[in-house]
């Protein structure tokens, strides 16, 4: 099973390679760097322990249950990801093809999936699910840190989409069971 999912990811690496220079060379921008890296650096949790923190502020105690969740699916999140990324160890687009410049440095060492991806979607859905006047916010800062990871050279598309993907089913398994 490891060996079919590695030799998967492998030709995955292949397709996506174009569309990762392309989008990594907006890197070489000064201002677009920076812009894309101070995004990552708050998708590294920054923004999203402020919003659980600040939920039951904002909002009483109709915040506390969501913020609850949140830490919850979020610490299911980070054992998802780092699970799977010891298990197929997927080395990052700048590891793998010298052309792909690395824009800022990686939390760890493997690409799949991108865990700044899993919890940006799993934080806007649960958050928005109990308050969509912040989808607004939510919504475009999710999507510039997905952005963000293939801008650094950091993930490859599908490690992107794979995060996303996993982030969603974590957040709709949360409200499931929330009730």
């Amino acid at each position: 099973m490891y060996q079919l999912a590695a030799e998967i990811l492998r030709r995955c690496d292949a397709v996506e390679l174009d569309w990762c220079l392309g989008v990594n060379r907006w890197a070489r921008n000064t201002g677009i760097r920076r812009f894309f890296a101070a995004i990552s650096r708050l998708g590294d949790g920054v923004f999203w322990y402020a919003l659980i923190l600040l939920l039951p502020v904002i909002y009483g105690s109709a915040g506390m249950a969501p913020a609850l969740l949140m830490a919850v699916t979020g610490a299911v999140g980070v054992l998802s990801y780092r699970w799977l990324k010891r298990y197929l160890v997927r080395e990052r687009p700048y590891v793998s093809h010298s052309a792909v410049q690395c824009a800022t440095r990686p939390l760890d060492r493997y690409s799949f999936p991108s865990g700044h991806t899993l919890h940006a979607v799993a934080f806007t859905v649960l958050t928005t699910h109990y308050f969509p006047e912040l989808l607004l916010l939510l919504g475009p800062f999710a999507v510039l840190v997905a952005l963000s990871r293939v801008v650094l050279g950091l993930h490859y598309p599908s490690d992107v989409a794979a995060g996303g993907t996993i982030g969603l089913a974590l957040a709709l398994a949360s409200l499931a069971i929330a009730g």
